[in-house]
């Protein structure tokens, strides 16, 4: 198989990030998820629990703007992103692999080799995925899953500049409530092995 990257954008509780999992076991590839933390922490000398939380503060304003005009040293959380933003290239141009959230269908940019993917679903199954799987009472949980999306896109929005979840900055969306994990992972799996029949022809 030629070189190519999956990223997989998420709601929380779509089960994206077991679908990318069981994706890069199909195809043979790297997985990156948590492993960019450990990547990021040994770069910048944070420790790994110092990352985490800093991809959970929630910014203000816009980090393009904020790199165009401040004079001022970066934030931390913005010393952390562009850290992650260069392990997450040299990942990509290492390695065929396929890398959860942390803007790295944005930092890939227009890179020929990269397939962007979004993976929704519906509140209820969202609902019970989270309860069966991560073993979180069923308690206010659309209010939990909800203030996660939040999180997640005020990080995308704040350091992309777009939006997160737009359909049109992707390649693929899928709605997991509708394929199932196994669905989805066979489908991405297909969209992969075309365009890379694709890009083969056109050699």
């Amino acid at each position: 198989m030629k070189h190519v990257v999956i990223t997989i954008g998420r709601e929380y509780g779509s089960g994206g990030r077991l679908i990318a999992k069981q994706l890069s076991e199909e195809l043979g590839i790297t997985f990156y998820d948590k492993e960019l933390i450990t990547a990021v922490a040994r770069k910048t000398g944070f420790s790994e629990n110092f990352i985490r939380d800093s991809e959970h503060q929630r910014p203000t304003n816009s980090f393009l703007y904020d790199l165009y005009t401040a004079v001022q040293t970066p934030s931390v959380p913005d010393q952390v992103f562009i850290a992650q933003a260069k392990v997450i290239k040299e990942a990509a141009s290492r390695e065929s692999c396929v890398i959860v959230g942390r803007c790295s269908d944005y930092i890939l940019g227009e890179d020929p080799a990269c397939i962007k993917v979004f993976i929704h679903a519906d509140m209820a199954s969202r609902i019970d995925r989270c309860v069966a799987e991560y073993h979180i009472p069923s308690d206010n949980m659309e209010s939990r899953i909800i203030q996660m999306d939040r999180g997640r896109a005020n990080y995308y929005n704040y350091y992309t500049g777009h939006t997160w979840g737009e359909m049109r900055r992707y390649d693929l969306t899928l709605n997991s409530s509708v394929t199932g994990i196994e669905g989805a992972v066979d489908l991405i799996a297909a969209m992969v092995r075309l365009r890379t029949a694709q890009a083969e022809l056109a050699e």
